[in-house]
């Protein structure tokens, strides 16, 4: 039952460092919120669209995507397709995304694009989540100043927290000009491999640094996971006795609570 008085809860997932476990949290998150029965709208915000085809959907085959969203060519609801989970759904992007930035230089407000966008959507979702693309780009500050929190995800390997101020300057300024009311969902150590020590240094040392921000739940080094998307499916429905499945499910939970 959707409560129609309710806001949904947009959260952005980003880190402008690739191979963090952005796409992989973004999918997984948002199957695990799907299962968990809310109705949930994984919106693709990155030209390389491996959340739209690690969610089995392929990018050539559909009509439109976010791009056209974003030069006013569509309405958001128009983009929505189906995922193999009921009550997930996906906006899908593909290559021409990338022409957004260029296209939008000179439109005074391109930063609130994907805002006004989703606002028209009128609370049909419980969760919106947005995968963005790796880098501090136009694409990335439209997520941060569409969403209510953002999620860093932070893979435990070396300089793992190198590159988080930059990311965090961003936000700060986001909060100061575009979106005040911006907070930090939490940061998810990603990769975290039992066998080494360095895994464990990144989590103590996050945990210093942002405290009760990191979340509980930590996301393991995990072959399934890292095989799932090559399928086109969250792992959940690739192998939901995985730990990688079992981490998401706690990490959806984890984000109901919060």
């Amino acid at each position: 039952m959707i409560d129609h008085g309710a806001m949904a809860r947009i959260i952005c997932i980003a880190n402008q460092k690739g191979g963090v476990g952005k796409t992989t949290t973004a999918v997984n998150l948002s199957a695990s919120l799907a299962v968990s029965e809310k109705h949930t709208l994984l919106v693709d915000c990155d030209p390389q669209a491996n959340a739209t085809s690690g969610l089995g959907i392929d990018s050539s085959s559909v009509d439109k995507t976010l791009y056209h969203a974003m030069l006013g060519q569509a309405g958001l609801k128009s983009l929505i397709v189906d995922s193999e989970i009921t009550s997930l759904k996906v906006i899908p992007s593909n290559l021409e995304l990338i022409g957004f930035e260029v296209e939008m230089m000179s439109n005074p407000n391109r930063q609130n694009t994907l805002k006004e966008l989703i606002a028209d959507l009128d609370n049909t979702f419980e969760y919106i989540i947005l995968d963005c693309p790796p880098s501090l780009s136009l694409l990335t500050v439209n997520a941060l100043t569409a969403a209510n929190s953002l999620l860093i995800p932070l893979q435990c390997e070396f300089y793992a927290l190198e590159g988080l101020s930059q990311l965090l300057g961003t936000v700060k300024r986001v909060k100061q000009t575009l979106n005040p009311a911006l907070k930090i969902a939490g940061i998810l150590l990603t990769m975290f491999d039992r066998r080494t020590n360095l895994s464990y240094q990144v989590a103590e040392e996050a945990e210093k640094y942002f405290q009760e921000l990191v979340f509980k739940t930590i996301i393991p080094r995990n072959i399934r996971l890292s095989e799932a998307p090559s399928f086109g499916k969250p792992i959940l429905l690739y192998d939901a006795t995985s730990t990688g499945a079992r981490s998401y499910i706690e990490l959806a939970s984890e984000i109901m609570q919060r």
